[in-house]
């Protein structure tokens, strides 16, 4: 960033204030001479998950990434509620996140770089008028065409009062308590759905480990994702954006896949992008090498560790280059490789060994690991890993 800090944005920074202090002072204030009802509670805990959820399958990873499709209903329902968030319309958002992605750490470009700080990633960027925040609508062209996105883009501001005070304030006149359901199911609410959606923006660049992706800040850490709808494997992500998954194991808490899953049960959802099992062990494997080719260059290490490591390399690449001659085999199959059973199982086998020959891999590296990390703590002696 410039040393000369551009002007302060006055009007989101008296929101932010006033939005932190509602929430965080007098939501506790109220509670305690007045205490809430379970109805605002029950609106509150509502609206956390609608607004979230808009944000994080709606605004990302449908509309920003296109990693899955969805019919009218399910994108109006995300786009009414994206609106409640309060985050900007989906136009803008995702004009802004497609920059991010695009040049992820580099502050004169990134919206919200972490090397630009914390606080400037979490919140500052929206503080003050900076040249990177403005949206390059060149890069959504393709949401132009989406009527959806472009009624929610004229309407923003009467969806927002609606959806942020209207409603509330209806809901709470409905069961006789308009105070709390302002409080909780409006100002906490917002506040706390900002935080979590920033939370993307600076923790999960900064406070995590990066499996799938050396190149850039993102990071995956398994906190991160429980306050921000799954968003918290985050290195997964930059390293193959167009998934709809984020947390791509199984165990992986990650409830924005588990509601597209069960909107595609419901026919809500189709297409959903998958990353191929091969390309995220492969991704894998290249910076554990990586990790091990730089920790193999310490000072006094016995050259066999090199040698060790560079055999690892070749196998490496020798599978690269097997998956890519099946895959070209795939590729000129075309149809046929789709409708001759015969076919589409020997290259489903091909692409089963080589995936489990990488995770062979895997395993020999990671003990390989453990001797090379206690040789260069102890005595750089010679391995003891066969050829």
């Amino acid at each position: 960033m410039p040393s000369s800090k551009p002007p302060i944005v006055w009007s989101n920074v008296i929101f932010f204030a006033l939005a932190n202090f509602a929430a965080f002072i007098l939501v506790p204030l109220w509670g305690l001479m007045h205490g809430y009802s379970g109805w605002a509670w029950s609106f509150f805990a509502l609206f956390v998950v609608l607004t979230g959820m808009s944000i994080t399958v709606g605004y990302h990873r449908l509309w920003a990434h296109h990693s899955f499709k969805a019919r009218a209903p399910l994108r109006w329902l995300l786009a009414i509620f994206g609106g409640m968030a309060l985050q900007n319309s989906i136009l803008n958002w995702v004009a802004r996140h497609r920059v991010h992605h695009r040049y992820v750490d580099d502050v004169t470009r990134d919206p919200h770089s972490i090397k630009s700080g914390f606080w400037h990633a979490h919140i500052g960027w929206m503080l003050r008028e900076w040249p990177t925040t403005e949206a390059d609508y060149s890069r959504v062209k393709d949401l132009e065409k989406d009527p959806i996105v472009m009624w929610q883009h004229r309407h923003y501001w009467t969806l927002v009062w609606v959806m942020n005070l209207g409603l509330p304030l209806a809901l709470g006149l409905m069961v006789g308590d308009v105070a709390g359901v302002l409080l909780l199911a409006g100002a906490l609410r917002l506040a706390l759905s900002h935080h979590f959606t920033f939370f993307i923006n600076s923790l999960a660049h900064l406070w995590g480990r990066r499996p799938y992706s050396d190149e850039n800040t993102a990071v995956d850490n398994p906190a991160v994702a429980l306050l921000t709808w799954g968003e918290g494997y985050h290195n997964y992500h930059h390293a193959f954006q167009a998934d709809y998954r984020n947390g791509v194991a199984w165990w992986h808490y990650d409830p924005s896949k588990w509601l597209i899953n069960l909107c595609a049960w419901c026919g809500l959802a189709y297409d959903r992008r998958r990353t191929p099992a091969f390309r995220i062990q492969r991704a894998r494997l290249a910076v554990e090498l990586r990790r091990l080719q730089r920790l193999a260059e310490t000072p006094g290490l016995h050259e066999t560790w090199r040698g060790a490591l560079e055999r690892e390399y070749q196998r490496f690449c020798e599978t690269v280059n097997q998956w890519q001659e099946v895959q070209a085999q795939k590729v000129r199959a075309g149809r046929e490789a789709m409708n001759d059973r015969w076919l589409k199982t020997e290259l489903r086998t091909s692409f089963k060994e080589l995936e489990y020959r990488l995770k062979m891999q895997r395993r020999r590296l990671h003990v390989l690991a453990g001797e090379l990390n206690d040789r260069v703590r102890s005595s750089l002696s010679p391995p003891t890993v066969s050829g």
